[in-house]
């Protein structure tokens, strides 16, 4: 029963971008290039005007002196409620941990194509090497491979994925799952005592709940700018820890109808609130449509680690934050039927979190 509690769907198979790459291609093949995308450079000249994604101190947000603690919890709250991005320094997970996941990541798309078979999407499941969110033959396909797994909680991992990991990158990931649920539960009741929200609301609902890690390989294009790494969207989750894995940059988010580049501090992780955020929350903190662009030169790699509810649980807004002022803005949903609805769609923009709308 467990192991169909994640079931929420599957995506059609697609080639793998990085023995395409291989080939030295000099064109594109027609399924990735993108003319419904905007242009994925900017002039340089912008670069350097443009606004950075704000940064937050975990130590600051844990400091026993009052004083520091709140200027740093309203610079977390603001950075939730302006840009739904920040980086987060000093968050306390080991360097040793997350140099030996970097490490493992890039090893393991390394391994040869008939050792990755082995961890390839089964018809009608999401998890493992493919792509996600592919519904149809004719869709359009991003410049990306993505290795797809749910860590956490324990019981709901798939037999002929996460345990069969090559040693010792299997219990290396298995630490860092480990302390990013810890760190995920932290940052959400930080967010929670921001909003002054009732954190057993908070604990009821996350508590016990849905990880899921992607890595994220985005080999080098000789056209670049005619493809996407990955479709602009905002994370369907809780909430999402990005940690970039080697040193290219790639991820854009959109604030104010521009795209930002985000250029990751050393040691640090973007975490991102999604969409089950802004439900929770009621509005006040909003899932941001983002993006990856590829280059020329070198891959791209990088670890995504999304946190949920619990799959057995509903969710809806906090009924904390609900006032005659301020009406409940989303529907109440069971968490599993939320991710299947998701699932069954393409990825586009925030349109999946309109439907949870109450109109």
């Amino acid at each position: 029963m467990d192991a169909n509690l994640t079931k929420f769907g599957g995506s059609l198979p697609v080639p793998n971008v990085q023995e395409l790459a291989k080939e030295a291609i000099t064109e594109v093949p027609p399924r990735y290039v993108r003319t419904d995308q905007d242009h994925p450079f900017m002039d340089d000249d912008q670069g350097t005007s443009l606004p950075q994604v704000p940064v937050v101190d975990l130590n600051k947000l844990l400091s026993s002196n009052g004083d520091l603690l709140e200027s740093e919890l309203e610079k977390l709250h603001a950075a939730c409620r302006d840009w739904g991005f920040f980086q987060l320094i000093n968050h306390g997970v080991s360097c040793a941990l997350v140099e030996e996941v970097k490490v493992g990541i890039q090893e393991f798309f390394k391994l040869p194509m008939e050792e990755k078979r082995k961890f390839w999407q089964e018809e009608g499941h999401l998890e493992g090497f493919g792509q996600a969110f592919v519904v149809s033959e004719e869709q359009m396909l991003d410049w990306a491979d993505l290795f797809y797994v749910v860590s956490l909680p324990r019981r709901l991992r798939k037999p002929h994925l996460f345990p069969m990991l090559p040693s010792p990158f299997r219990d290396v990931l298995d630490e860092y799952s480990s302390a990013l649920r810890d760190l995920a539960m932290k940052i959400l009741l930080l967010l929670a005592k921001a909003l002054m929200m009732d954190t057993m609301e908070i604990i009821e609902l996350f508590d016990d709940g849905l990880q899921g890690l992607r890595m994220n390989y985005y080999p080098p294009c000789p056209r670049p700018e005619l493809v996407i790494g990955l479709t602009p969207h905002s994370d369907a989750v809780g909430l999402t820890i990005l940690l970039q894995v080697n040193e290219m940059e790639g991820l854009q988010v959109r604030k104010e109808g521009k795209w930002i580049p985000v250029k990751p501090l050393p040691n640090a992780f973007v975490v991102n609130v999604g969409d089950i955020l802004e439900i929770v929350t009621n509005g006040t903190y909003r899932s941001i449509e983002h993006r990856a662009t590829v280059n020329s030169m070198k891959e791209r790699l990088s670890i995504a680690t999304f946190y949920s509810p619990k799959v057995e649980g509903e969710m809806g807004p906090a009924p904390s934050l609900i006032t005659q002022d301020k009406p409940p803005l989303f529907k109440r949903i069971g968490v599993a039927d939320y991710f299947k609805g998701l699932f069954s769609r393409e990825l586009q923009g925030k349109s999946y979190l309109d439907i949870m709308r109450i109109n």
